[in-house]
């Protein structure tokens, strides 16, 4: 029996490996808590075991994962999972009831509403327990975070529900991202968001996606001066830069200050959040790589360009 303990997500496995789980999260994006639950809640798979009881799972395994992913990609409940794969062609039946995100996303509302952050842990947990990050991220924060500036726009909600919620995820993301950080085996990526930019959810959302792809993440958090970048390279090896932003940045950090880091850094520059959006010609003269708002998307391009070349 031969298993494989480092990820690889380039590699192409051989149907007779057998991986432990903390390759398959990383293969996967899925943590290890989900694909537990998976097993255990909705029996969706049933990995080997070693004497010690270790998990071990299979290629046909980690494919079946990738299918369950397509399927919740596509909205379909948890609970209908595994009927939808022993019957491809079955009609899943579907009722007038909102969807699992949206049952989350309400019941976070209200609990951010009523200020009561037991209630909106509790949900957040509950729902990082069955789904990965990246959707959990995609389909309930993100949405949820749009929800609450729309109430303040409109008058229906408060400064000071946004404030909670944010104050909750900043202490959240936090305490996940220190957690998890020292395990990852992968190529090291320093994050950190554009100058001025004050708004660091969005780039911890962004790390810890990248975390349970097993990346080795360096955050360095708001408002960081580019000059500083090429040091951190240098001393940390990193891999990548992931730099975010939500605002209209200065002509002078997108024409001078981004294209002089491009040019003094051997390493690709990717540029996340609406601000890659809203200026990409920009950022493209630079030298650096916009990625939009998608964290799975990002990741994705991520991956691609720091695959190994093929020699000769």
């Amino acid at each position: 029996m031969r298993t494989s303990a480092t990820p690889d997500k380039h590699a192409v496995p051989s149907d007779s490996e057998l991986f432990p789980i903390r390759t398959v999260s990383a293969l996967t994006g899925v943590n290890s808590i989900t694909l537990r639950a998976w097993e255990r809640r909705y029996g969706l798979i049933q990995p080997q075991r070693t004497p010690k009881g270790h998990r071990l799972y299979t290629q046909q395994d980690i494919d079946l994962i990738n299918q369950v992913l397509e399927l919740l990609d596509k909205g379909l409940p948890i609970s209908q999972v595994k009927r939808r794969l022993q019957s491809p062609t079955s009609v899943v039946k579907t009722s007038g009831d909102p969807s699992p995100w949206e049952q989350f996303q309400q019941r976070m509302l209200n609990a951010v509403v009523r200020f009561d952050e037991y209630a909106l842990d509790d949900t957040y947990n509950e729902a990082l327990s069955i789904y990965p990050i990246d959707m959990v991220t995609q389909r309930l924060i993100i949405p949820l975070l749009r929800t609450l500036g729309e109430r303040w726009e409109s008058s229906d909600g408060s400064v000071a529900e946004e404030h909670l919620f944010g104050s909750y995820l900043r202490n959240k993301l936090g305490a996940r991202f220190h957690h998890r950080v020292r395990r990852g085996h992968g190529p090291k990526i320093i994050a950190a968001c554009l100058p001025g930019e004050h708004h660091e959810v969005g780039l911890m959302l962004f790390c810890l996606s990248a975390i349970e792809r097993d990346y080795r993440l360096i955050l360095l958090g708001a408002d960081l001066p580019l000059e500083e970048l090429p040091a951190v390279v240098q001393r940390t090896g990193a891999r990548a830069i992931v730099l975010s932003g939500s605002i209209k940045p200065s002509r002078t950090v997108l024409q001078e200050q981004m294209t002089r880091l491009h040019e003094q850094v051997n390493v690709p520059i990717f540029v996340g959040g609406e601000t890659s959006i809203s200026h990409s010609d920009a950022i493209v003269r630079s030298g650096a790589i916009p990625v939009g708002k998608d964290i799975t998307h990002a990741l994705r391009q991520l991956d691609d360009s720091l695959k190994p070349r093929p020699a000769g």
